[in-house]
């Protein structure tokens, strides 16, 4: 267990706050747990958000912010939620909900998603090792109703990255990116399992950046390296190809906070503590900034913004420059902090100089999650010991490492 420095520990307590407090709590309302997708729209919950968040609530009742008590009656609610009142399509929730009825956002019509429905997947495996019981059957009823071979397109032996009822599975997860944690559960799977062969499917691209070499996603956003790393301890695994993801994610960030060194002098707000190019808000909506080497099909679009969960959601991999990224916000940019902590990121580029005024629940998530893996390795000692996780590990023919703990 390592001691936390002051704002590490703060940023960790605001995050958990965010997913605790931008709930729905009402106990009679079809939407009971589900969390805002952001803190600027008290209408719209996101899946990923309530994935995120059922594991912040053990790791706030484990810091002692909440009680098991309360952290058990959210969770149990929350998956009653799922198993009962969540719009899906063949067990794959949409995306983004209606906070108060559960079913698809309206506003802005999006798909039934599988790798927002993975890390919803993710949050209720953390939650059935931590309480057992009601809550692992809860969990266990939303997997098996998951129909993996919905979004399996054997012609390319590939997921879809998106499935619409009216017309189908469309686009492909066909590169490198953070869908491992989908072969893990698609393989697994007792009622719908995809084919194991499925792994061969996508693209490793090597590319070199700053002296390291490692496989990028294709835009090269760092939270493409960091996600299902939040409950993955690929760090005491290799692939069936030998491939060291976790040290593949360590050379990204550091690729990442070098990137952010070189180009200072085209944009003032990258610099050594200034870094992690990830998803984010910027000054003309969500975006997606990322760092070379960039597939030839994507050019870049950034634009000075950076977020500090970038640098946060590194933390396992980059510590000392992960820290003092953290304590560079919070020292030298007053208007980078509110009341969930660090917001969701900012930009001295532009004129005048813009920080968000809202938290993403997401950034929030990816934060909290690898400050506690990096703390305590809490999030990756249960969803590890899950039989699921473990079944997926062995049909995919993963090893484990001669040595593998930070």
């Amino acid at each position: 267990m390592r001691k936390l420095p002051f704002v590490i520990e703060l940023e960790a307590k605001r995050s958990f706050e965010f997913f605790w407090n931008e709930a729905n709590t009402n106990p009679d309302s079809p939407g009971y747990g589900l969390i805002l997708d952001q803190s600027a729209n008290k209408e719209v919950a996101s899946i990923a958000s309530v994935g995120f968040g059922l594991t912040a609530i053990i790791i706030g009742i484990e810091r002692g912010w909440i009680t098991r008590e309360e952290g058990y009656e959210r969770t149990k609610g929350t998956l009653k939620t799922f198993w009962n009142n969540v719009e899906h399509e063949r067990g794959f929730f949409y995306h983004f909900l209606n906070m108060e009825t559960g079913k698809k956002n309206e506003s802005f019509y999006d798909c039934a998603s599988i790798i927002d429905t993975s890390i919803l997947l993710n949050g209720a495996i953390t939650s059935a090792e931590y309480f057992g019981g009601e809550i692992a059957e809860l969990f266990e009823k939303i997997y098996d109703r998951v129909d993996w071979m919905m979004y399996y397109d054997h012609s390319v032996n590939q997921f879809y990255m998106g499935y619409k009822p009216e017309t189908g599975g469309f686009h492909h997860w066909d590169m490198y990116a953070e869908q491992m944690m989908q072969y893990i559960l698609g393989v697994a799977s007792e009622t719908h399992p995809v084919p194991v062969k499925i792994y061969e499917g996508f693209e490793r691209r090597l590319g070199e950046y700053g002296g390291y070499e490692f496989y990028n996603s294709p835009g090269g956003s760092l939270f493409t390296h960091q996600y299902s790393h939040a409950w993955f301890d690929f760090n005491k695994y290799l692939d069936s190809d030998g491939i060291d993801w976790f040290e593949n994610s360590v050379k990204a960030s550091k690729a990442n906070r070098q990137y952010c060194i070189n180009e200072h002098g085209n944009f003032k707000t990258y610099h050594e503590n200034s870094w992690g190019l990830t998803a984010c808000s910027t000054p003309n909506g969500y975006g997606g900034p990322g760092t070379p080497p960039y597939h030839p099909n994507v050019t870049s679009k950034n634009d000075g913004t950076v977020a500090p969960s970038g640098a946060a959601g590194s933390i396992v991999f980059t510590p000392e420059e992960s820290i003092s990224a953290m304590e560079y916000y919070y020292g030298k940019h007053s208007k980078l902090w509110g009341e969930y902590g660090f917001v969701d990121a900012y930009n001295l580029d532009v004129t005048p100089e813009w920080y968000a005024n809202h938290v993403i629940g997401i950034d929030k998530g990816i934060t909290l999650l690898m400050i506690e893996n990096y703390r305590s390795g809490l999030v990756w000692d249960l969803y590890m010991k899950n039989k699921v996780v473990q079944k997926g590990i062995k049909l995919l023919d993963w090893n484990k490492k001669d040595s593998g703990s930070l």
